[in-house]
């Protein structure tokens, strides 16, 4: 599906921060800006939700604690029992250290793989730029055409702020 954005181009972060400003009080929503390096107090402007990709983490990590778990029990419990010297046969204090290796081991690659699924990166996915030089030293404002109500007014804001190239682009 191809969406239509209006681009605010600027080359300083602090007109692009005031311009962000009076497009958020004039109830513009933002769809996004791309910037080759941060802008420090951008965040408030973007509406930027608190990520759950720590409630994937805690899970992921249950998981592979108790996989960790598992694997000792079923192994010393079931498959393999000895009995050396009156000691238990499931060793508790021998599981901790593979329970928690296997804990960090299972939270790290399942949070790669969930950003990676979420943020719909995959082998071959070709980069959507909006601006060729967005990766050198332009700052992007982009504002999605369907969700704006008065077009010029935006382009106003762009004008005032110091943008010195408005476009549109389809993506």
């Amino acid at each position: 599906m191809k969406k239509n954005f209006l681009l605010g181009k600027y080359w300083d972060p602090d007109s692009t921060l005031e311009g962000l400003k009076k497009l958020q009080d004039s109830g513009v929503l933002v769809y996004d800006v791309f910037s080759p390096f941060p802008i420090h107090g951008i965040e408030p402007y973007l509406n930027i939700k608190r990520t759950r990709l720590t409630v994937a983490s805690f899970i992921y990590g249950c998981m592979g604690a108790l996989t960790g778990i598992m694997l000792i029990g079923i192994v010393y419990g079931v498959i393999w029992p000895m009995n050396i010297g009156g000691k238990p046969i499931v060793p508790w204090v021998d599981m901790v250290p593979i329970t928690f290796e296997l804990t960090i081991l299972f939270a790290a690659h399942g949070m790669v793989l969930t950003f990676l699924i979420v943020a719909k990166y995959w082998p071959g996915k070709k980069a959507v730029l909006m601006d060729d030089r967005q990766t050198d030293d332009v700052i992007v404002v982009a504002i999605d055409k369907n969700k704006v109500g008065n077009e010029d007014a935006v382009r106003k804001v762009f004008s005032e702020t110091g943008a010195f190239e408005i476009s549109e682009k389809e993506v």
